[in-house]
């Protein structure tokens, strides 16, 4: 059960959703959690910069395997949001995604320990890294949730920002992120970026599959309303046995 709620959170940052205590959790009797969020406004704009610019670039190529992170392209945070560190060449994108990068309903959203190194396919960097660079230009103004997803329902409606592709998905595999206050904080997997709306389609949440999967934008079914004007978009999540280095990530016994 906590390994599902950690793998749940992961989903968050790219992102992540990022809560649920197991798959069940995801269906649409799905209710809030009586507590009150941990993070419920923006901490200062410092506590979401990593001061050495050198140790973010190494963190987000650890989302993937060397061969790929290698020739990718290399996003740092900055003031201003999001800048490009390094130029790649083989289409992929990778990043340290903070907190406000997943779900609107999500506890943590405003967490700024957050550290979640993500490597983004071609498909992936033309159509979800787009949706980072706005939010990440926003939270690092200082604006709202509600700014936010005004900002972001404005973008889709003048076409500002592109239609999910198919094929998108992440590697999220680095040892060394930060994902979730929750269990270990951590867990190496790849997340498959659809429009698909049922997850059973994939055998999500079916006994014995390795499947899970979430809606991108809220969790929760009583906040869907507020996804009209946003593509419907459903993440799965397949956990995978070694961190991006190869070494083993063993399971949580929790």
């Amino acid at each position: 059960m906590q390994r599902a709620k950690r793998a749940i959170g992961v989903m968050s940052l790219v992102l992540l959703a990022m809560f649920g205590a197991s798959q069940q959790a995801l269906s649409q009797d799905t209710q809030k959690p009586a507590v009150a969020p941990s993070y419920p406004t923006m901490a200062p704009v410092d506590q979401y910069l990593m001061a050495d610019r050198n140790a973010e670039i190494a963190l987000a190529r650890s989302a993937a395997p060397e061969s790929i992170s290698r020739d990718a392209t290399i996003l740092v945070l900055g003031r201003r949001g999001y800048e490009t560190a390094v130029e790649g060449k083989n289409g992929f994108v990778c990043l340290v995604g903070r907190s406000w990068g997943g779900p609107f309903d999500w506890p943590e959203f405003w967490n700024p320990k957050v550290r979640a190194a993500d490597c983004l396919n071609p498909q992936a960097a033309r159509s979800i890294v787009p949706i980072f660079h706005l939010r990440a230009r926003m939270a690092m103004t200082g604006r709202s949730k509600e700014e936010m997803l005004s900002a972001l329902n404005a973008a889709y409606k003048n076409r500002q920002l592109p239609d999910l592709e198919s094929g998108a998905m992440d590697y999220m595999m680095s040892k060394s992120s930060y994902l979730t206050d929750e269990g270990d904080h951590n867990m190496p997997h790849l997340m498959f970026d659809t429009l698909v709306k049922d997850g059973k389609d994939w055998g999500s949440g079916a006994e014995g599959s390795p499947v899970m999967s979430s809606p991108y934008w809220f969790f929760y079914p009583d906040q869907h309303s507020q996804m009209k004007g946003l593509p419907p978009i459903l993440v799965f999540l397949v956990g995978v046995a070694t961190w991006s280095d190869g070494t083993p990530a063993g399971m949580p016994s929790h």
